[in-house]
């Protein structure tokens, strides 16, 4: 950080490090399951063909909960405000995490998932209202890149540690283990977290430079709620709600998926991919800081921030397109298709951060967590089509014909083209990313 950043103060990275923390629990009780499949399979008696239906089902029934918890959790947010909303959120869901280890089949197993799903639903659009209300707009990518890169420590800490947990205590262990940081957060933002006009650890001057872009500047926490009906209406939110309905279900294929494909692609077992895994999401995090540090360095080359936010979001879509020879650089050595999936990852992250960020971009602070509400809506309903429409089907049919690794090659040419078509939807709707007035 320069000095002019270190004169002013910088608690509001103290803030960006409590919601890269609840991103991190999010992703370890949302991840945990791709690393617990072999185990679930055995206790609960999942014959090869009848995992692949029964797993995807559980993976549907989470995208149904979380799409349907994104209708009520921006909203719920943006009405209680940040610091009592996301503490809400955190400990509901990380009950709904310890809730899984009582499953005693398939069964049992989606209800809890369904309870997760529904609580989870509360972490992004309250995250992205966090950094609304403490950053300024030329640093919020970098500070959604930051807080987003917990999504990949959570995914880096699960196959260094479920798989050990899982073999040596019990599969149910490994998700109460995971489940209980959750309360950990809850103490630590209960002890930190205010908004800024209320935070008397941030000094004046710090409180002057958050503030100082922004034309929505609020003396306490707005509570004022706007309708989604009101919301539909603008370009704005249908180009991230479209944005998200394509590109999400990419990262919802990486995260529940990967696991599988190394062990079915290269036949793994569930500790030799513990290395590969791990090593995608390093590189994933990489790209989430990057991400967001390019748009604010060409902000500060005087660059309008839309045309910062869309160049940046155009050159991520570009990096993604090598995985479309990941398997083919895969039959050369593992290490290379490994390096190539976690660019796709990487560059994921990259957009994800400035996505999320064209949110405040575009809109006033009061409807931040509702639009972002909207948007993951949309992205998990993309993930629940691709799943029942293409993977499970899809995945059925070529495990039965013993051609698994043809319907990976589709799935990663999805992945590969999806972005593209994204940028240009939403260049379309919102060429300048004009800030609405609701």
């Amino acid at each position: 950080m320069n000095q002019t950043n270190a004169a002013i103060g910088k608690y509001r990275w103290t803030i960006c490090s409590l919601v890269f923390f609840a991103t991190t629990v999010n992703y370890l009780d949302r991840n945990v399951i791709s690393y617990l499949r072999p185990f679930l399979a055995e206790a609960f008696h999942w014959t090869p063909e009848q995992e692949v239906i029964d797993y995807s089902n559980i993976e549907i029934a989470f995208k149904i909960a979380y799409a349907l918890g994104m209708l009520v959790a921006g909203g719920i947010i943006d009405k209680l405000g940040t610091k009592l909303g996301y503490a809400l959120a955190t400990g509901l869901w990380s009950l709904a995490a310890v809730g899984h280890a009582l499953a005693t089949g398939t069964g049992g197993f989606i209800i809890a998932r369904v309870f997760l799903g529904i609580t989870e639903a509360g972490n992004f659009p309250a995250a992205i209202k966090a950094t609304a209300e403490w950053f300024p707009q030329k640093e919020r990518a970098l500070a959604t890149g930051i807080f987003n890169s917990g999504s990949n420590i959570g995914a880096i800490i699960v196959p260094l540690s479920v798989p050990f947990i899982a073999e040596n205590y019990g599969w149910q262990w490994a998700l109460i283990a995971t489940g209980v940081i959750g309360f950990i957060w809850l103490i630590l933002w209960f002890i930190f977290y205010e908004v800024p006009q209320k935070q008397k650890r941030l000094s004046q001057a710090e409180l002057e430079y958050i503030n100082a872009d922004k034309v929505d500047v609020i003396e306490a926490e707005d509570t004022e709620k706007v309708s989604w009906l009101k919301l539909l209406s603008f370009r704005q939110t249908w180009a991230f709600a479209i944005g998200k309905l394509l590109t999400d279900p990419v990262w919802w294929f990486y995260l529940f998926w990967l696991p599988d494909f190394l062990m079915k692609q290269y036949k793994l077992s569930t500790t030799e991919i513990i290395w590969p895994c791990a090593l995608v999401y390093v590189i994933g995090s990489v790209g989430s800081i990057f991400g967001g540090w390019l748009p604010l360095k060409l902000i500060e080359k005087n660059w309008p921030a839309y045309k910062a936010r869309k160049t940046s979001m155009l050159l991520y879509a570009f990096a993604v397109l090598p995985v479309l020879f990941s398997q083919y650089l895969g039959t050369i050595n593992m290490w290379w298709a490994i390096l190539v999936i976690g660019l796709a990852v990487s560059a994921h992250q990259a957009w994800s951060a400035n996505i999320f960020t064209t949110v405040s971009d575009m809109f006033p602070k009061k409807a931040t967590a509702s639009v972002t509400g909207i948007g993951g809506m949309f992205g998990a309903v993309g993930g629940i089509l691709l799943t029942a429409v293409v993977q499970k089907n899809m995945f059925v049919y070529f495990t039965k014909i013993g051609k698994i690794e043809t319907g990976y090659f589709i799935m990663f040419c999805i992945c590969g083209g999806a972005y593209l078509l994204a940028w240009l939807i939403m260049h379309i709707l919102v060429p300048k990313m004009k800030k609405v007035e609701v």
